[in-house]
């Protein structure tokens, strides 16, 4: 499709303009590598780079039109130039404009939080797609498009690749597509002009401060979602989060609530709990669910609040729910021949941690011990190393640390920095094994009949980062060679 660079900025405020804005181009691009005689340019200050050093080089391969921040003080005579005060914000309006804005063609919910965004927007995806709905989901497990699977490469991809697959997703007649919504993403402008019909907020605990620096700037940033959207939308949010009420203080979207312990717009409660699953009663409703534990019964609550809020009748949506499945790596039980249980999970924060071991503690049997194998990735928050493995000694009978995907740094280290916020009793109760498959081997040979081993950290993951080369590793697959099944 061929747009000119006039329609392309049409929606954007304080432009500046030098050279035929009526020029077409045939894509957008923010990567200096990938510009062409038929794309636009946009030029974007990164991390380590700073597009805006590439425009010369840009210029060598053809293309002339570009957007940035800076003029550039050299130009070819025929290129058209736009200057934009944020280049981060400006690329995901263009990007928008550019594919007919399709967010709002369909019903876009977003979920933002913690913890639980993947099983919400996942399950809300295969629920409306259960309930006779062609729907689309961006999650970081996988993208669809209907029935078309991608792999994910981010939680929230860039703009273009956002507006581009919305485009592929209408095209296709998708009638919704639910979005995971990352706090990287909201900062960087990811999501501007994206048109949602709603909201979720699931928790927030302490994640992602090598990149937000401070926790209230972490809060903030989730904030700011709900902040972004219209009267037409509605934002839900989980009051039993001491963070819940502050999400919706500033929304012009409709507010609701969801709750296990408070009188809430959708007030769950958990009736009686085995590993099988729970039933649950929802408002006046009551449904058993194959899922395990209060955090599980929190992402249950918040779909159904979001079904139920885009006009699906309530017994419909707890019938479809009630045959769905965990999502792959999220509390995925694998039962030995023998009568060993072992418990896959993504859990790799805290609070995460805490949630999936209360939730085996809550349904094991006294004779039933608890094996928790854990590790920590590198290159991200080293505030929640020690923190993890106070929470896996505190409630499992033996942790075994390991690595998780250590990438640049050195494993060793980030273990000494898990084991640093353990006393001497626990340190007694914890084996330190470097390498990931002899500690799920070792974690799963010394349990016993009955026992739980609690495989925390990658989930559905499939690889393993170290020092930047990515080799394949399940989890899953680990157990299943140990169990010989």
């Amino acid at each position: 499709m061929d747009k000119s660079v006039k329609d392309i900025i049409g929606e954007l405020a304080s432009v500046n303009i030098i050279g035929d804005a009526g020029r077409k181009v045939s894509g957008i691009v923010f990567d200096s590598r990938k510009a062409t005689p038929e794309t636009l340019f946009v030029a974007q200050k990164g991390v380590a780079s700073d597009g805006h050093d590439y425009i010369a080089k840009v210029f060598e391969q053809g293309c002339r039109a570009i957007v940035c921040e800076k003029q550039p003080a050299d130009y070819p005579q025929d290129a058209c130039i736009v200057t934009v005060p944020d280049t981060h914000y400006a690329l995901g309006i263009m990007a928008s404009a550019f594919y007919g804005h399709p967010s709002s063609k369909m019903k876009l919910v977003g979920v933002t939080g913690t913890n639980g965004k993947t099983t919400i927007a996942t399950l809300l995806y295969r629920l409306t797609t259960k309930l006779g709905h062609k729907s689309g989901l961006f999650s970081t497990v996988a993208n669809y498009i209907g029935d078309q699977r991608t792999d994910a490469t981010h939680t929230t991809p860039d703009a273009v690749t956002l507006n581009e697959r919305m485009h592929q997703m209408v095209a296709e007649g998708c009638e919704y597509c639910f979005m995971e919504v990352s706090s990287h993403s909201i900062v960087q402008h990811r999501i501007a002009g994206l048109q949602f019909d709603g909201g979720i907020f699931t928790n927030i605990t302490h994640d992602h401060l090598d990149y937000h620096k401070t926790f209230d700037a972490y809060i903030k940033a989730k904030k700011a979602f709900f902040d972004g959207l219209d009267k037409n939308a509605f934002a839900i949010t989980n009051i039993d989060d001491k963070n819940g009420q502050v999400m919706l203080q500033n929304t012009a979207a409709k507010r609701l609530t969801y709750s296990l312990r408070a009188m809430a717009d959708f007030k769950g409660e958990i009736i009686e709990s085995s590993f099988e699953g729970m039933n649950i009663r929802f408002n006046k409703e009551e449904a058993f669910m194959q899922f395990v534990g209060k955090f599980n019964a929190y992402n249950l609550l918040a779909i159904y609040g979001a079904a139920v809020s885009l006009g699906f009748d309530s017994h419909d949506v707890l019938v479809a729910l009630s045959s769905l499945v965990p999502v792959d790596g999220r509390f995925e039980a694998i039962r030995s021949n023998d009568g060993k249980t072992a418990i896959v999970d993504y859990a790799h924060t805290p609070d995460a941690l805490l949630n999936v071991i209360s939730t085996i503690n809550a349904v094991r049997k006294e004779s039933q011990r608890l094996i928790c194998v854990v590790g920590c990735g590198g290159d991200r928050d080293k505030t929640k190393r020690p923190e993890m493995a106070q929470e896996a000694v505190r409630g499992a009978s033996l942790v075994v640390l390991t690595s998780d995907n250590p990438r640049s740094e050195d494993p060793n280290d980030i273990l000494n920095d898990m084991k640093a916020g353990l006393n001497a009793d626990e340190l007694a109760r914890t084996l330190t094994i470097v390498d990931r498959r002899e500690a799920i081997k070792t974690a799963l040979t010394l349990a016993q009949k009955g026992d739980i081993v609690l495989i925390a950290g990658k989930g559905h993951e499939n690889y393993q980062d170290v020092k930047g080369v990515k080799s394949h590793f399940d989890d899953r697959e680990e157990v299943r060679k140990v169990f010989n099944i």
